[in-house]
């Protein structure tokens, strides 16, 4: 076997990624709306269309991914920043003056957004520090735009694109 690898190395080379910002959406039992700005986003397959998404096991609002049949992943663009930091640092009230809607499944849309998947929960798997959620699209749609990237602990725009 192999020894694995510090945290610390880890992590510095995880920073070396550079990925797009979502924010997973889904809703409580009670029809309330709960998300969080996670970075750790990836189609899977084409057919069947299917994503996924990684929260941390720590996270107050994984019990409401847990229980809910659906969740939604929104793309974020260039011009949402703000929602980025909302969606991670806000504890509660995160959809407080946040222009969303709801369409196929429920979960909450963000208007503005780079692109929007609305999921059917397929498998939640538990691994290291993190729940994965495999959702099977069933609604998807894009924009023209320029997406929110985050690289090295920052956000960057992408240049000449």
């Amino acid at each position: 076997m192999y020894a694995q690898v510090d945290a610390a190395n880890f992590r510095e080379a995880c920073a070396r990624f550079a990925t797009g910002v979502t924010v997973v959406t889904t809703l409580s039992r009670t029809g309330e709306p709960h998300g969080l700005t996670v970075t750790a986003f990836t189609p899977v397959s084409i057919a069947p269309p299917l994503v996924l998404a990684c929260i941390a096991s720590n996270c107050t609002f994984l019990t409401h991914f847990r229980e809910s049949p659906c969740f939604a992943v929104n793309v974020l663009s260039e011009r949402q920043q703000h929602l980025s930091v909302v969606f991670s640092e806000k504890p509660e009230g995160r959809f407080e003056s946040v222009d969303w809607y709801r369409n196929r499944t429920g979960a909450p849309l963000l208007r503005g957004a780079l692109a929007v998947f609305e999921c059917e929960v397929r498998q939640i798997a538990d691994e290291g520090d993190h729940a994965i959620l495999l959702g099977l699209v069933v609604y998807a749609k894009s924009h023209e735009g320029q997406p929110l990237a985050y690289f090295n602990r920052g956000y960057r725009k992408l240049e000449g694109a």
